[in-house]
């Protein structure tokens, strides 16, 4: 999967806001059929999805787009399944998974329905949201579940089903969910999966918040957040952005390394400090991310 600095939320049922998505510059948006769809539209929504996938696609934008469909155990899964895996959906963002099984399961239907829509095999990738206590235990298995799992969620919002299940209380200091976000983090890159998510700030018009939020993902080890708001969207894209200057670095600290193993030196001085083939891997990282996210 790409790098998604930011992943923003757009109600399924309402087609224009997808345009405002991709104004407020999110590297992907995830159309939603799940909570922010009232139950009487549920199907009109699937269609509008549906009709939003395409429109967004023959626009030709950046913006990758995802749905998330209602949980497997909802009864709904399969027919916004078969609604929305057309052409320009870069995958499924699933709700309330439990475990492994349920995984494999889903990577059956949704390999019925590429064959069947002639999709490339395996395009439609999977991002596994915890918000329950009996995927949060499994976690590990979940993330090695399928070759489609693209990324996972540490969602830690405050009174939203995840809090609910596991009964812990929001903080900013975010110490209630430290062990929770940390072993999906570990989880993610067990299975190489680089760019873990968290989320959501749910406080609008604090941006400061959700700053301090952001930056305390990143120093974690997610790459990215799950947005709710248009006005969040910058403030998560500058964060889990490298600056000029931090890209610059990495490539004085290569180019320098470089240099010294030429003369037969796996260890180099490199501006103060020592450096070495682990820390060469760490800048690499640092460019290749760079390029993703056009730097």
């Amino acid at each position: 999967m790409k790098p998604y600095r930011s992943m923003l939320f757009v109600p399924g049922h309402k087609s224009s806001w997808a345009e405002k998505a991709v104004a407020a510059g999110t590297d992907a948006m995830i159309l939603d059929l799940e909570d922010s769809v009232p139950a009487v539209d549920k199907a009109d929504a699937r269609k509008t999805v549906r009709e939003t996938i395409g429109r967004v696609r023959q626009q030709g934008t950046r913006t990758d787009v995802w749905v998330r469909p209602n949980s497997y155990d909802s009864g709904l899964f399969g027919a916004d399944a078969e609604e929305v895996i057309v052409p320009g959906l870069a995958g499924l963002f699933l709700p309330k998974v439990f475990n492994a099984e349920e995984v494999v399961r889903i990577d059956a239907v949704v390999s019925h329905i590429e064959a069947r829509e002639a999709l490339p095999p395996g395009s439609v990738g999977l991002i596994i949201s915890f918000e329950t206590a009996v995927s949060v235990a499994h976690c590990e298995e979940i993330a090695a579940a399928s070759p489609r799992v693209s990324s996972l969620l540490g969602a830690t919002g405050p009174n939203a089903d995840v809090s609910r299940e596991l009964g812990f209380e929001f903080t900013l200091e975010g110490l209630e969910t430290l062990y929770q976000r940390s072993r999906i983090v570990v989880a993610a890159r067990a299975a190489g999966l680089h760019h873990p998510v968290t989320g959501v700030w749910q406080d609008i018009k604090d941006l400061d918040g959700f700053r301090r939020f952001t930056l305390d993902a990143r120093k974690l080890g997610y790459r990215g957040m799950v947005c709710i708001h248009p006005s969040h969207v910058a403030v998560s894209n500058e964060v889990f952005t490298p600056s000029a200057a931090t890209v610059e670095s990495c490539r004085r600290m290569i180019a320098a390394f470089r240099e010294a193993e030429a003369q037969g030196h796996a260890a180099v001085d490199f501006e103060g400090q020592h450096i070495d083939y682990a820390h060469v891997k760490t800048a690499e990282g640092v460019i290749e991310l760079a390029a993703a996210i056009g730097l």
